[in-house]
Formats: C-alpha cells, structure tokens, sequence
C-alpha cells in the first residue's frame, strides 16, 4: 500500500514537468534540464542507543539526480527564487553487516540563496533495503523491520554551474533518514549525516533570465477556513510479530491562509487504533507487572496546532499535538506530525504524513480532506 500511494505521488508530482507557457512575454516554453551526480561518506547518528551495536562503520554511496530548471514565469516560482524539482536515487552501503545496503527514489526540490551559490535539496520518497530485521537470520538489525521503507533525505551544498561549458561543482553536507513508520515492527530507523562532492552539468547553457520576485509578491491573506480530514493506514506495535492492524483517525480543523506562502491550522482528532488495542491485551495477559488490566480505552483525542507551507500545488505540514483524552500510557502524551499534502482543486486534498512522539514514529498516515 506504501509503495502504490508513493507511487501516485511522484506522478503528480512529475506532472510539473509538462511544458508550460509563459505569462509575462518571454519564451519560457522550452524545458531546460540539469543532471548532478554526487559521491557521499559519512556516520549514523545515534539518536537511539538501541542502535548502538549497528554504528560500526562509515556508510558512503551515490546521489543521482535529474532537474528541471524554473525561472519565475509563475508566481509559485517567484515566490521561492525560482527552485529546480526533480528525481533523486540513492544508493547507500550502510558498512555494517546487519543493515545491508539501501536503493532510494525521491522527488525533490532544489531551493537558491546567496545569488543562486548556496543550494538546499529536500527530497521524499521510497527505499528498499537489502537486509531487514529477521527472527532467525538478521535479528540484530533493530532499524529496519521491513524490505520498504519511508526515506526523507536533505543537502545544504554550495553550487557553482557552467565553470566549463555546462559543467559545475558542488559540495556540501547532508541528512539521509530511513524508517517505515512502524508499520511493521521493528523500526529504529536511521539517520546518515554525509559529506558529498559532485559534478553538474547543464544541458542546455542558453536559456531565459530569471524573474525577480517583486514587492509584495508574498502578500495574500485569506479569510478563515474550515475542513474534515480522515486519516487511516495499518501499523505494528514495538512488539515484533504482533502483527499489523489498521488505524483511522477522524479530524475538523480551522486555517487561516497568512500569505501565498504560509497558513496556520488549530484542529481537534479522534485516533482509532487496533495495534494500540491489541497492545493492551498483551501487556494485561502477560507478567509485566505495570498495572495494565485490558479494560483501558484504546481511543485517544488530540489537538494540534500546525504549520503549511505552500509550494504550488503541494505543501510541506508540521504539526504539533498534545493528547486531551489519554487514558492509557503510550509512547507520550506529546506528538508531532510531518509530510507532504497536495491540492487536487480548490477545496480537497490529499496527504501523506508521519506522526511520531519525539523521534519514535506510530504511523505512516494517508489523509483525503475537504476545505470549505
């Protein structure tokens, strides 16, 4: 289920990369592409000492990407300086023998600073690992419990185009995440802080200027909205092989739209979830002494307070919650909520997001919604 929906992701996301026609006069219909390739070394951060037996080395591999140039012929693009979108693939030898190597595919943004020197890249997207956690074979391997998983990558490079022909430089730092979301036990997860150093190369160095954002380009403040949202999935609880379950969650929120870039949410939401009440019976039938006795209400209520950033028609969400009803102990009464939700029109839209506690993620969660 991960993968078709992450699938359906990346071919909205790509539809961007028709033609399009300019709206301020100048010929902006032609596409104009760059490629990068970037080689990487560097260490897991060990952000959980569970993890501490799977640190034994230093991880390195390949980033190879493919971009597709704006010039702020739209306002989306004035708006942020005029940023490349593309596809991303990693490869990652993780240099230990327990978590095996990884493949990633991401969609990504490329965002300019400093006169278009400073380069920061997010990217989204899917991995596959070689080596997952198994019961006979790989049970040290506590980061990953399954073949695919959620990955997130980020790179603050400094990046310099056409220093010969079409040929650059680019170097930086980086940020590599992997983690299914506990949607099946176990899941660590990791964290690759790198080193890269790479090429670039243009394909086509004669192309259109670009469009300076203007004065009062951000302004846009809308009135207050109101929506639903339902959320659902299937996860695991931390105890490996109980198995995966469905979760659904049913929300209301009011936004207020702050400019063309940004919107505020406050909202309320009623949590669902099978795994949390298996996970009560387990721990009531076994000797755990904790003073569970199987008649605590699995339901939880939160409200959060969040944050969109609109990039076009997709916009980036954090969200921090705080459980109002939490009558069993689990995980934390504190959450937060991070990931990508894209517009279909006006008024509905689709979402893809994790909500963790802290560092420990609960669930990959797949959202439709309705704004009024």
């Amino acid at each position: 289920m991960i993968l078709r929906i992450t699938i359906l992701f990346f071919i909205v996301y790509l539809q961007g990369f028709a033609q399009y026609k300019d709206q301020t006069g100048a010929d902006y219909s032609k596409a104009h592409y760059s490629f990068d390739v970037n080689n990487f070394y560097g260490t897991i951060l060990k952000h959980n000492p569970d993890i501490s037996h799977l640190i034994t080395g230093h991880p390195s591999g390949v980033i190879l990407s493919v971009n597709r140039k704006t010039f702020g012929n739209k306002k989306w693009q004035r708006l942020y300086n005029s940023p490349d979108y593309g596809v991303s693939f990693i490869y990652q030898n993780m240099d230990n023998e327990f978590l095996g190597e990884n493949y990633g595919l991401y969609a990504h943004y490329n965002f300019y600073f400093l006169k278009r020197i400073l380069m920061l890249r997010l990217g989204q997207g899917i991995a596959y690992t070689t080596n997952p956690y198994d019961e006979d074979n790989n049970f040290r391997n506590v980061a990953y419990g399954s073949h695919f998983m959620s990955s997130t990558f980020a790179m603050l490079n400094l990046k310099r185009e056409n220093i010969i022909g079409g040929l650059g430089l680019q170097t930086g730092l980086g940020v590599i995440h992997y983690s299914n979301a506990n949607f099946k036990a176990p899941n660590k997860s990791t964290n690759t802080f790198v080193f890269n150093v790479g090429l670039n190369y243009v394909l086509d160095t004669e192309y259109a200027e670009y469009v300076e954002k203007g004065k009062g380009a951000v302004r846009g403040s809308e009135p207050i909205g109101y929506g639903v949202i339902f959320r659902g999935g299937v996860n695991e609880s931390d105890v490996v092989g109980s198995g995966q379950y469905p979760f659904y969650t049913i929300a209301a929120f009011v936004d207020k739209r702050l400019n063309k870039k940004s919107s505020i949410q406050l909202g309320a939401e009623l949590f669902f979830s099978e795994a949390l009440e298996r996970f009560i019976d387990f721990r009531s039938t076994g000797d755990f002494e904790d003073g569970t006795t199987g008649d605590e209400d699995s339901k939880r209520i939160g409200v959060f307070l969040g944050h969109e950033l609109r990039i076009n028609k997709i916009s980036i969400l954090t969200q921090l919650g705080y459980y109002a009803y939490y009558p069993y102990d689990f995980e934390g009464q504190v959450y937060n909520r991070f990931g990508a939700r894209y517009y279909f029109n006006k008024n509905m839209f689709g979402s893809i997001t994790v909500r963790s506690h802290a560092a420990k993620a609960e669930a990959v969660e797949f959202s439709i919604g309705y704004r009024l």
